[in-house]
């Protein structure tokens, strides 16, 4: 099973390009994410973060945090002491910051420059850590899992929300005619951005979706891992814990 996710362009790195391009296009991010979901992505958003009610964190992780939306409705619905957000676009944290600040809220979260591969927090150091979206932009997914396995705390958990591919015809031909066909040319229109809003569908095409990420976070060592399908398929929750008992 291959650890890699198609790149952005061929010639560079796709860490350095999903940066530049998600520079690019932070302006319109948000906007762009409520037209293109008709606002289905809060109903999604507030389910993955449901998976951590009962947890109850009080230091959170948020990778590939964007503009912070995933690290705001985590504040408001689990109310941690802190939450940190790492992003590999200044661009998209820029816009999160502003955000923030308008809530009052830059001391509870704070966001950094960082990305799962190299994750600069200490072992065993967060309760959890959440990932909205943002899986399949890693450049080495295994890599990427194995990080936050790292600095999860024994007994922590991982919950991942990210698009998937519908099974069941006709949401199947619909879904796919939607994302390849209509939403480039929105993103485009809108973005300015030629290659961005294509990069999304080939994304979760080429993402190990369903029971192949599931095997992911098992072989990383997260154990009782789980997946639900949401909205036909289109998005998926994945859970994962970290054992409370480490092998030295």
């Amino acid at each position: 099973m291959s650890s890699s996710v198609t790149s952005y362009r061929a010639g560079s790195g796709k860490k350095e390009q999903v940066s530049l391009m998600f520079d690019q296009i932070a302006h319109r991010y948000d906007f762009l994410n409520q037209l293109f979901s008709f606002g289905i992505h809060k109903g999604w958003r507030r389910t993955a973060i449901r998976k951590l009610k009962q947890l109850q964190p009080k230091i959170m992780l948020d990778v590939a945090t964007g503009t912070g939306d995933f690290a705001i409705t985590a504040f408001k619905m689990l109310a941690p002491e802190k939450i940190i957000g790492v992003d590999i676009s200044e661009g998209m944290m820029k816009k999160g910051r502003g955000k923030l600040s308008k809530l009052g809220l830059e001391k509870q979260i704070e966001l950094l420059p960082g990305d799962s591969e190299n994750l600069r927090f200490s072992d065993h150091f967060f309760d959890a850590v959440t990932v909205g979206f943002g899986v399949r932009n890693f450049e080495n997914l295994e890599k990427g899992i194995a990080g936050m396995f790292r600095v999860l705390k024994p007994g922590g958990e991982l919950v991942v929300l990210e698009f998937s591919k519908p099974r069941r015809f006709p949401i199947k031909i619909l879904y796919h005619f939607y994302f390849n066909r209509i939403i480039p040319v929105i993103g485009k229109f809108f973005s300015k951005n030629s290659r961005a809003y294509s990069y999304l569908p080939e994304t979760v095409h080429s993402f190990p979706d369903g029971r192949d990420f599931l095997a992911i976070l098992e072989k990383a060592g997260f154990y009782s891992c789980s997946w639900q399908p949401l909205t036909f398929g289109i998005a998926s929750v994945y859970t994962g814990r970290k054992p409370v008992l480490q092998n030295s």
